[in-house]
């Protein structure tokens, strides 16, 4: 599944915070630099404001860039006077999030139950595959496993990709090798970012791996499962009366 990203009438440079500071004090000045430089290269795109963000800044026009006015643009930003320009990384245009899994593989992939499957260590394996080239990961990468009796995982994954979804239509299908195990990635449904108990309606942990013996009703927060609720009423009116709204 891929989500529909925002507008392509800007680009994103990620930087370091000391950089995104000293840029944004001059913010005006820059605009006026960066549509005058673009108006002499006969461009019809200007910028209209630029803001900070927690990654680096962002530089909004008035159309979408071509490739001639990013670099345009991103020789100004790495020019600017008092910018380190090894503290900025690659300048892109804003993308859509596609969804992607992984399985077919151990969650303990060593059989050594003190040494469960690691998503940084998936993460390097799949940097170091030729199918990953020019992926780039939106989030990190998520490790659950399957069910308590089954030593098995999914390992979902975010990528950055075009609104067409193209990546991820070309990584769906393939097959990697992790480890001993040869996995499968396979297309996924924008998936949670914390699991939630259904038996006892807890968050940081999934239905599967709950140890706690019986539920608890969603509606009244009694001992019983919230489908049965219509049969516990008294359970309810009890409730209310010990927390009032």
């Amino acid at each position: 599944m891929t989500t529909k990203g925002p507008s392509c009438k800007q680009v994103l440079f990620p930087m370091s915070n000391n950089n995104m500071v000293k840029f944004m004090k001059n913010s005006s000045v820059h605009i006026a630099s960066i549509n005058r430089i673009l108006k002499n290269t006969k461009s019809e795109v200007s910028v209209d404001f630029i803001r900070a963000d927690p990654v680096g800044i962002t530089i909004i026009t008035n159309k979408v860039l071509q490739a001639s006015n990013l670099i345009t643009i991103e020789n100004y930003v790495k020019n600017s006077e008092s910018i380190d320009s090894s503290q900025i990384d690659t300048p892109h245009l804003p993308q859509s999030k596609s969804y992607l899994k992984i399985i077919g593989i151990p969650y303990f992939p060593n059989g050594n139950l003190q040494d469960r499957l690691n998503s940084s260590d998936v993460e390097n394996i799949i940097k170091q595959n030729h199918i990953s080239n020019n992926v780039i990961l939106a989030s990190k990468l998520r490790v659950i496993k399957v069910s308590p009796k089954l030593d098995m995982a999914i390992i979902w994954i975010n990528i950055w990709d075009a609104q067409s979804g193209t990546k991820a239509k070309d990584l769906i299908n393939r097959c990697l090798n992790v480890g001993l195990s040869i996995t499968t990635i396979r297309g996924a449904n924008a998936n949670p970012g914390v699991p939630q108990c259904k038996n006892y309606w807890r968050w940081g942990y999934s239905t599967f791996s709950c140890r706690i013996q019986g539920s608890k009703c969603v509606k009244c927060s009694g001992p019983h499962k919230s489908e049965n609720h219509h049969r516990f009423r008294w359970c309810c009116k009890a409730n209310e009366k010990t927390n009032p709204p």
